[in-house]
């Protein structure tokens, strides 16, 4: 399952295993896996408004649904100074395990194969979550909670029609949207928690 290198947004190129990396461009070298290595629109969705997220520097991340551990990686390659990745599939944690060694992140990055409910930490900096809207309605409270004051939250994964609900349960949670994306069927939604 090979692919070619590809552009995402203004600084980002994904390089499949062994192809040469871009000198002008930060380089996310991703084994596809299962999980995929960025083509679908959520995912670049989420790349294209993190790489002008100024919050990211320093920041302590976590992934919630980290598939390929894509969206950890990058954010770690903008200035994250730390990452927890968490998926429900261990395929995929290993998936992320591998992606995080190609990119030389392995000491800065925690593992971990579960739920929210398993997370133990809290006051992260940044939150991401490409999952399924009526998942990010379900958790709105407990995810929340995990973020700091002032820290932002990037959801995507959300189909129109869960768009709506999806911003009004994280408004309820003291969170202020401010970006809201449609792409073709699914949306991307980036809240600050006030």
């Amino acid at each position: 399952m090979t692919y070619q290198s590809f552009n995402i947004g203004t600084k980002l190129r994904i390089v499949p295993l062994g192809c040469s990396p871009s000198q002008d461009r930060i380089n996310l070298v991703m084994h596809r896996g299962a999980f995929g290595s960025g083509e679908h629109q959520t995912t670049s969705s989420c790349l294209e408004v993190m790489e002008n997220m100024a919050e990211l520097d320093a920041a302590r991340i976590l992934d919630l649904g980290s598939g390929t551990g894509i969206l950890a990686i990058a954010a770690l390659k903008l200035g994250a100074k730390d990452a927890v990745c968490v998926d429900i599939e261990a395929q995929a944690v290993e998936t992320a395990r591998v992606n995080c060694a190609l990119n030389a992140l392995e000491g800065r990055v925690t593992h971990m194969t579960g739920t929210l409910d398993e997370v133990n930490e809290s006051d992260f900096d940044v939150i991401l979550a490409n999952i399924y809207g009526d998942i990010l309605i379900d958790i709105a409270e407990s995810l929340s909670s995990k973020l700091r004051r002032g820290g932002m939250l990037l959801l995507s994964g959300i189909l129109w029609e869960y768009n709506f609900d999806v911003r009004q349960a994280y408004e309820r949670q003291g969170c202020q949207v401010m970006k809201n994306r449609m792409l073709d069927e699914f949306s991307t939604v980036l809240l600050k928690k006030l």
